[in-house]
């Protein structure tokens, strides 16, 4: 029996993927689970692995391609067998070469001047230039067959407006890795649509890298999964949020939106850019748990083989730069979660200690909010529980 390969949903209120490259040809082998093509989203380029044994066959969607969600775009046969019939080949607006001008013509747009049917312009396009007020009729698409594509619309903001001549490349200025241009897309977009505010403790992590020390010591047996300071703080933080359900939920369709699972996205640096994969169900997890997948994702992240169950389902996000030697800094929030914990160094201060001064290892928690969700009260009442968490993290973190 056929079965379908379907262009994912790795995100909330996603409603395309850009298929930018097959890993398989038309008529080879491919096993479960080998990796088979290559997509991007808003948020990260993600590999998607063979959904099942068989041929690839009725390839739909071409490189380049815009696909809808759902929308099949290739087949797996057993051999002999003839994939299902299907319509006609995606052109990378993700529709046939018949719809894209039908549909560039219906779409409605109360920013930007509503396209002639000769214009192809790939959804994404469609909505930064919406977003950025750029009028679509001027531009020249530098995609396949002339497809205006995202990156048209962010030369064209960058010239103030004017419509390039030219696709944009320059050899004095190279254009932005995928995973940078879609940080830079995603962070703008956050912080001029999120209201953010801000609220800052410090905090003795004297017991918390005691205990983390302790746990280090008992997994000498698997030091593949040895614990880190951040394993620690994601097994604290989720336990915290189950006290805090309003931290752990997003909003949607301007209203607040409870998840049922507490899964924490961890910022992670790869080459020209950040991700955020998921460690899921991170409050039912054991440390040991948490430490696999943290390990296991940093990996894949870093050599640019995130899957997407590594990015998907996040509800909250710790951003740790203890490592570079940061004492503080505030983060973006990834919509549509609700706050992100940023983490700066554990460091030797100077504080008082029942009245004396003492020197104490204190790292900076700086937690990021989306003020439509959560007011400065809840989110003080997470942070006040959380620093407690960290000083008493005795029977919070289970090996």
């Amino acid at each position: 029996m056929a079965i379908s390969v379907v262009m994912p949903a790795l995100e909330m209120a996603q409603e395309t993927g850009k298929l930018l490259a097959w890993r398989k040809k038309e008529g080879e082998v491919v096993t479960k689970g080998e990796p088979l093509l290559e997509i991007e989203t808003d948020k990260a380029v993600v590999e998607i692995e063979a959904p099942s044994d068989g041929i690839l066959a009725g390839i739909k969607s071409h490189e380049g391609a815009v696909v809808p969600v759902g929308e099949t775009i290739a087949w797996i046969v057993a051999p002999g067998e003839q994939p299902p019939a299907s319509s006609a080949i995606a052109t990378p607006t993700g529709r046939t070469k018949q719809e894209p001008a039908k549909a560039a013509a219906a779409a409605p747009s109360a920013a930007v001047a509503t396209a002639p049917a000769s214009i192809l312009i790939s959804p994404k396009a469609r909505r930064l230039a919406k977003e950025q007020g750029i009028d679509i009729a001027g531009l020249r698409g530098s995609g396949p067959d002339g497809v205006i594509t995202a990156e048209d619309v962010l030369a064209a903001k960058q010239s103030s407006g004017a419509a390039p001549k030219s696709a944009p490349t320059s050899p004095a200025s190279p254009a932005l890795s995928t995973i940078a241009r879609l940080m830079a897309e995603r962070t703008t977009k956050s912080w001029t649509t999120v209201p953010h505010f801000f609220v800052i403790r410090d905090v003795d992590a004297g017991a918390l890298l005691d205990s983390q020390k302790r746990i280090k010591a008992q997994s000498q047996s698997s030091p593949s999964v040895s614990p880190t300071i951040t394993d620690c703080l994601i097994s604290l933080v989720a336990r915290v949020l189950e006290r805090h359900p309003v931290m752990n939920a997003t909003w949607a369709n301007e209203a607040v939106r409870p998840n049922s699972s507490i899964n924490i996205s961890l910022a992670i640096a790869v080459n020209d850019g950040v991700v955020a994969p998921v460690i899921q169900n991170a409050n039912k997890a054991t440390l040991a748990e948490i430490a696999t997948q943290r390990a296991a994702v940093t990996e894949r992240a870093r050599a640019g083989r995130l899957v997407p169950v590594d990015l998907s389902g996040g509800t909250f996000t710790i951003s740790n730069l203890g490592m570079y030697k940061v004492d503080a800094f505030t983060a973006i929030i990834t919509p549509p979660q609700a706050a992100v914990l940023a983490v700066g160094a554990v460091s030797d201060r100077v504080v008082a200690v029942d009245g004396k001064p003492a020197v104490r290892p204190v790292m900076t928690l700086s937690l990021s909010s989306d003020h439509r969700l959560i007011d400065g009260a809840r989110a003080a009442a997470f942070l006040n529980d959380l620093v407690d968490a960290i000083r008493k993290p005795q029977g919070l973190l289970p090996l």
